[in-house]
């Protein structure tokens, strides 16, 4: 098992039981090439997703170390800062930005609740929330 799967390095945790979550992940890395690896949480060991099970069901989770370090879309922004493209890095910086953060973590609160109903071409998520 790799260091990232261990704990040991800085990782973006996402469900890889949702298509669309998995679909923007995979976009990320197509256009951002991110340094940091992006694991879905049910390949991650129960020492590191135990405490954090609910979530990761419903955000992505940078974990560093070992431990929590961000969630969200603060979790999203730290993946895309890996890139080695400053386009992105400065894309990534701009929503620490006073008042981007706010709607940012908005907009990604009201994505998560509802991707479920999001498509991305023929891909949708499998997570069904009541």
């Amino acid at each position: 098992m790799s260091d990232a799967h261990q704990g040991t390095e800085t990782i973006l945790a996402y469900d890889g039981d949702c298509g669309f979550c998995q679909a923007v992940v995979d976009r990320i890395r197509k256009l951002a090439t991110p340094r940091m690896p992006a694991v879905p949480w049910q390949a991650l060991p129960d020492h590191l997703t135990a405490a954090h099970l609910t979530r990761l069901e419903r955000e992505a989770l940078i974990f560093r170390g070992g431990e929590l370090h961000a969630g969200g879309v603060d979790a999203r922004t730290c993946f895309v800062e890996s890139s080695p493209s400053l386009r992105y890095r400065r894309a990534a910086a701009a929503i620490g930005l006073p008042g981007v953060r706010a709607v940012a973590r908005r907009v990604y609160a009201a994505v998560s609740r509802n991707r479920h109903r999001i498509r991305i071409g023929a891909v949708t998520c499998s997570v069904h929330h009541s």
